[in-house]
C-alpha cells in the first residue's frame, strides 16, 4: 500500500520535485507497461516525477516487494523524466492532495477498492489526460488499467527505455540465435484465460471450436504469404488445451518450455508460478516482438502489444468482426531490447 502521509516533513527531495505520478500496477505485464507508458506521458507533459510501483505483482508471492526492477533493470530517468521505480518505494511517502480523490482518504480506508472505484478512476484518468491539462493535485495515482491512453510514441519511449534484467535478455537472445535468426518465424499468440474472467476478450471465445478454427486459418493464410527465409512457427499461449490442438493440426509449431496452469485454473500470471512465471511471459514478448510476422488473437490482449508496434507484418481478427481477418503491414520499428 502506497504511504500517503501529507506531513510536509515527510516530502520528497527539493520544491521542484515534489509532484509526483505514481504507476501502480499488480497485473500481467503487458497491461503493466501499456498503462506505465500512459503515466509516464501525464508525467512528461506536466513536468512530474514518475513513480513504477509494482507491489503486489500477480507474478510475486511478496506483497512488499516492487516487480519492477525484479523483471527489468533500474533506471533513473525516461525521455528526461525522473523515475523512482526501487523498494525504497516501501520507506516513501507522497505529498497530498492526491487525484484521484479517493486517494485523499486515510490510509487504512484505501486498503479495499471494489471494481466500480477502480473503473471510475480509470474514466476520470482518462478525462485528465484527454484534456491535456494539470491538476492540483500533488501525487496523481494511476491504479487502473489505462492501455489505449496515451500515443504510440510514448509506448515506443517506454520499449526504448527499459531493458529486462540481462540475464533475461541473454536467455532471449540464445533462444533467438537458435531458433529464430536462420527463418521467417510467424508468431502466433493466443490468449485464452484458461478458466479466469477475460473481460473484453470473451467475444472471440464465445464458440471456442470456431476460434481454434479461426486461429489455424491465420496460420495458413500467414504460410502463404511471401517470406524471405524458411518459415517456423512460433506458437505462446496460456493454455496447454491450445497447445494441444494448434500442434496436433501443425506438428512443426514449436514453443519455449515453460509451466502451465492445471485446466481450468486460470492464467499464467499467478504467483503460484514464482518469478520465473514473469520471466516466462516477458521472454516470451520480447521474442514476439522479432518475428517477422505476428498473429494476434484476440488483438484486444496488451501482451502483444510489443510486437503490433514492431513486427513488419501483423495479422489480426477485425474488433467488430471477430471472423475477419485484417492484415497489418508497417516498415519495421527499431524497438527490440538486445
Amino acid at each position: 500500500m502506497i504511504s500517503l502521509a501529507q506531513d510536509a516533513t515527510q516530502m520528497l527531495d527539493s520544491a521542484q520535485n515534489d509532484r509526483f505520478v505514481v504507476s501502480r500496477r499488480r497485473t500481467g505485464l503487458g497491461d503493466c507497461l501499456w498503462s506505465l507508458a500512459a503515466a509516464w506521458r501525464f508525467a512528461q507533459r506536466t513536468g512530474r516525477n514518475l513513480v513504477i510501483d509494482w507491489r503486489g505483482s500477480c507474478y510475486l508471492d511478496q506483497p512488499f516487494t516492487n516487480a519492477f526492477p525484479v523483471f527489468f533493470e533500474p533506471v533513473q530517468e525516461i525521455g528526461g523524466v525522473r523515475v523512482i521505480c526501487d523498494d525504497q518505494i516501501n520507506e516513501r511517502s507522497f505529498p497530498g492532495p492526491f487525484f484521484p480523490a479517493w486517494w485523499n482518504r486515510p490510509t487504512f480506508d484505501c486498503v479495499y477498492r471494489p471494481d466500480e472505484q477502480i473503473f471510475r478512476e480509470r474514466d476520470e484518468l482518462d478525462q485528465l489526460f484527454q484534456s491535456e491539462q494539470d491538476c492540483d493535485a500533488n501525487t496523481v495515482v494511476c491504479d487502473a488499467c489505462l492501455m489505449w491512453r496515451c500515443d504510440e510514441e510514448a509506448e515506443r519511449e517506454i520499449f526504448q527505455s527499459i531493458k529486462p534484467r540481462s540475464e533475461v535478455r541473454t536467455r532471449i537472445d540464445a533462444i533467438f540465435r537458435e531458433h529464430f535468426d536462420p527463418y521467417s518465424v510467424i508468431g502466433i499468440h493466443v490468449r485464452h484465460g484458461n478458466g479466469e474472467d477475460i473481460m473484453g476478450h470473451a467475444p472471440y471465445w464465445a464458440d471456442p471450436e470456431r476460434a481454434l478454427r479461426q486461429v489455424c486459418d491465420a496460420i495458413d493464410k500467414a504460410k502463404a504469404l511471401p517470406h524471405a527465409k524458411p518459415i517456423r512457427a512460433f506458437l505462446c499461449t496460456d493454455s496447454a488445451l491450445v497447445l494441444e490442438k494448434v500442434s496436433a493440426l501443425f506438428p512443426d509449431v514449436f514453443t519455449i518450455p515453460k509451466r502451465f496452469q492445471a485446466p481450468q485454473a486460470g492464467p499464467l500470471h499467478s504467483a503460484a508460478l514464482g518469478a520465473e512465471g514473469g520471466v516466462s511471459a516477458l521472454i516470451e514478448m520480447y521474442l514476439l516482438a522479432r518475428c517477422d510476422t505476428v498473429i494476434r488473437f484476440p488483438p484486444t490482449s496488451a501482451f502483444t502489444r510489443y510486437a503490433r508496434l514492431c513486427a513488419p507484418r501483423v495479422i489480426e481478427f477485425d474488433l467488430n468482426d471477430p471472423s475477419r481477418l485484417i492484415l497489418i503491414e508497417e516498415p519495421s520499428q527499431e524497438l527490440v531490447a538486445s
